[in-house]
């Protein structure tokens, strides 16, 4: 079984979707293929799907879900006679093999590695540790192979409930770090002209994001541009005080001070430190 939730919610057996066309079983499955091999209580499932307005027959409803489920993957495991049973002798996994149920509720008996979502985080995981390990090469190509997995929004196409909203924001925020610290090993390699547009292009999606401001100042500084980097950061404070009445962050506010003074650890790209952008100039 091959599942993909960094995009539109894909389900495949054998090239055989299983994905649902309901918005109410799309969310049981995206939820469970989020959580491969452990169970989802009963109760964590109603609330993603009714959140705390649950009908008279909501258990009932839920297990007909279940059931729909285990239908479309009956359909597309190799050797299942039906939707939840398989024949005397039959060594293939059944519908009901492959989503369990176990007391107070419901898993999906799958690799963790077939699901997209946990692949990228084992890729990212693999590259933070390379780039604190000052191998920035290594760091840069595994946490781009790690973004690379994402195609859109994660599962763009399924209705979000307050527990799926609570996991694609905990998935895009950590989207958003391997973002920084895939950028963070590219200028450590010098590769700040191939990021300004980027980097362009992320400050405009997150205009309060420090970090990320901090290294597109820093490409373009390194670009010959100072201005424009200057321009980032004059751009930035303005917003950061109009809508949270706040100033930059300290290291911020010192990137901005050696810039304006030219400071020579500015052009410094092999950092024995193994330093990020954004702390650069922490003291």
């Amino acid at each position: 079984m091959d599942i993909k939730v960094l995009g539109a919610l894909e389900a495949e057996i054998d090239g055989k979707s299983v994905v649902p066309t309901a918005g109410k079983p799309r969310q049981i499955l995206a939820l469970l293929a989020l959580r491969p091999g452990k169970v989802v209580p009963v109760p964590t499932l109603m609330e993603e799907i009714w959140d705390t307005d649950l009908p008279d027959s909501s258990l009932t409803t839920l297990q007909t879900y279940i059931l729909q489920l285990r239908r479309m993957l009956a359909h597309a495991l190799p050797g299942a006679d039906g939707p939840a049973t398989a024949g005397a002798g039959n060594s293939a996994p059944t519908a009901k093999d492959v989503l369990a149920t176990r007391y107070g509720g419901y898993l999906l008996q799958i690799p963790a590695d077939a699901v997209d979502a946990h692949r990228f985080e084992q890729l990212s995981a693999q590259g933070h540790q390379a780039f604190d390990n000052g191998r920035d090469a290594d760091a840069a190509r595994i946490l781009d192979q790690a973004l690379g997995l994402w195609q859109e929004q994660a599962l763009v196409d399924v209705p979000h409930g307050p527990v799926l909203r609570i996991e694609t924001m905990r998935l895009h925020q950590s989207r958003l770090v391997t973002q920084e610290r895939r950028i963070d090993a590219e200028l450590r390699l010098g590769r700040h002209s191939e990021l300004t547009a980027e980097l362009t292009h992320l400050t405009a999606r997150h205009p309060q994001h420090e970090g990320l401001h901090s290294q597109a100042m820093l490409a373009l500084y390194r670009c010959g541009r100072q201005a424009a980097a200057l321009d980032i950061y004059r751009r930035l404070r303005q917003r950061l005080i109009e809508e949270l009445g706040v100033e930059p962050s300290p290291q911020l506010q010192r990137m901005h001070q050696a810039i304006l003074t030219v400071d020579p650890r500015l052009d410094i790209i092999a950092d024995p430190h193994h330093t990020p952008t954004y702390d650069l100039y922490t003291t």
